[in-house]
């Protein structure tokens, strides 16, 4: 069963979540004066203006007290076309039915989350640096912070500048809560909604590149060319709207539940629909990775998670932070631009975090 949003919570029905009021501050990068400004939510696109809307901007983030930094990119708001017709070819199940969805505009990771960031929230020794922010409590941080996984993540395919790989939705979302408390900028997972527009960046093809396979090299790792091993990030080219690796080198989590028939219970025209978890598994994961055939790749093709990822964990529980088998697949964020309260954001984290 698919949910939205509660009236409670009516500013995350658009997916509208920021840290942008006035009792937030916003770390930027050294070369960053400002903050960003907050794109104006446009009017729906027609048919005819959906391949016409490009990011335009990007901006630097800088982790406070270290040189780890990544950089986002605008992702302009609009309409698209949610799914693949029934004549796509290697079309699964549930990809449809199709339906249009209006995305607010957000900010997002032009490449994935790194090891060099994941590293810093899992291993970094705390300071008192001034250039941390003098409101976070310190020792609260030090208490969250990811268990040593029981083998290597990355099953020996490299760390610096690679896409941190294997852990879980959880421990994703635990990132991002983090830089949040670390930088003021409200962080999050996409939705599966949001995930798939920035990916198709108005293109209505397989691939946004559109359905020439030939050349599907110039953009992605996959299994026939990717020696099976993930790669550096921004090691191919970007998607028209300046994302790396939006397809292939590593999966991707997003938000939402996953959930066969979504799509059928979305009205056509929906507005930031959004899946909220009800159970830990299965979540939604997009794009497709280093390992996978391309057809996998396909801007509408969806993958559910599974507790067989973490079955040879002999931990007992099993850890909360690490999937033993699933070097495939990372994560990146997005940073929502309309302004939401700090009881909406604690919100957020109950719903998806448990508090």
């Amino acid at each position: 069963m698919t949910n939205r949003f509660p009236l409670f919570v009516g500013a995350l029905l658009l997916l509208s979540l920021s840290s942008c009021s006035s009792s937030e501050s916003v770390a930027t990068s050294a070369s960053t004066a400002a903050e960003p400004a907050a794109a104006p939510v446009p009017p729906p696109m027609t048919a005819s203006e959906q391949a016409a809307p490009s990011a335009k901007e990007t901006y630097t983030e800088t982790i406070p007290g270290t040189e780890v930094s990544f950089d986002l990119v605008e992702i302009p708001g609009g309409t698209f076309m949610m799914g693949t017709p029934a004549s796509e070819a290697n079309r699964d199940d549930d990809e449809g039915p199709q339906r249009t969805i209006e995305v607010a505009p957000f900010w997002m990771m032009a490449h994935e989350v790194t090891f060099d960031a994941y590293e810093v929230f899992r291993l970094e020794e705390l300071d008192t640096d001034a250039t941390r922010r003098p409101d976070f409590d310190y020792a609260a941080d030090a208490a969250v912070r990811p268990s040593p996984p029981y083998e290597d993540p990355a099953k020996g395919m490299g760390r610096e500048g690679h896409p941190a790989v294997g852990m879980t939705q959880w421990g994703a979302l635990q990132f991002a809560r983090w830089l949040y408390d670390k930088t003021g900028v409200f962080y999050r997972l996409p939705t599966e909604a949001e995930w798939e527009y920035a990916c198709r960046a108005g293109t209505t093809t397989p691939y946004f590149f559109g359905d020439d396979l030939a050349q599907l090299d110039e953009y992605a790792w996959h299994y026939t060319n990717s020696n099976e091993q993930y790669h550096p990030v921004g090691s191919k080219k970007p998607n028209p709207w300046g994302l790396y690796d939006i397809i292939g080198n590593v999966s991707e989590w997003t938000l939402d539940q996953y959930v066969a028939d979504a799509y059928g219970t979305w009205a056509d025209g929906e507005a930031n629909p959004w899946v909220m978890p009800e159970r830990l598994h299965p979540r939604t994961v997009r794009g497709g990775a280093f390992d996978d055939d391309p057809e996998v790749l396909r801007c509408g093709d969806r993958l559910r998670s599974t507790l067989q990822w973490k079955k040879r964990d002999p931990q007992i529980p099993k850890s909360y932070w690490w999937n033993t088998d699933s070097e495939f697949l990372g994560f990146r964020l997005v940073r929502p631009t309309t302004p939401m309260t700090q009881d909406e954001i604690d919100e957020f984290w109950m719903i998806n975090l448990g508090g």
